[in-house]
């Protein structure tokens, strides 16, 4: 399975239905948005334990990203799930993870993470790029 279907609205579904049948219990959830809206409500509840996990692959994956990169001014994190779940990503392991590298660990340190909250942000830089190349 690639990362890009993990780390996002049906792949937090399917992880959350793969942790329940590890866990053997039963989950009724059939919405990403469920799943985040009780883990906010209640971060000690299975979704929770979801979430968390979603947020500590995010963090590993943008810490790859940053270390192959060099990615020093920063990673910014678009999509419609973190702007929602701001709070909890901050408690979460996402952090931690972002930052265990090994022997990278304090150049990872001084990287940091950002969220773009806006919700169009990509078609504001298209805009601009499209706005730029009409007066060129």
């Amino acid at each position: 399975m690639s990362i890009e279907r993990l780390i996002c609205g049906p792949g937090l579904l399917n992880m959350h239905r793969a942790l329940a049948e590890i866990d053997g219990r039963e989950t009724h959830i059939d919405d990403p948005a469920q799943i985040t809206a009780t883990a906010l409500a209640d971060p000690n509840s299975p979704c929770g334990a979801t979430l968390a996990r979603f947020c500590a692959i995010l963090g590993a994956v943008a810490g790859d990203i940053a270390l192959t990169t060099g990615a020093r001014g920063g990673v910014y994190i678009a999509g419609g799930i973190v702007p929602r779940i701001l709070p909890f990503i901050k408690a979460s392991p996402f952090r931690q993870r972002f930052e265990r590298k090994g022997r990278f660990k304090e150049y990872m340190q001084d990287i940091p993470t950002k969220v773009i909250m806006h919700k169009h942000a990509a078609l504001l830089g298209a805009a601009r790029v499209a706005f730029a190349q009409s007066e060129g």
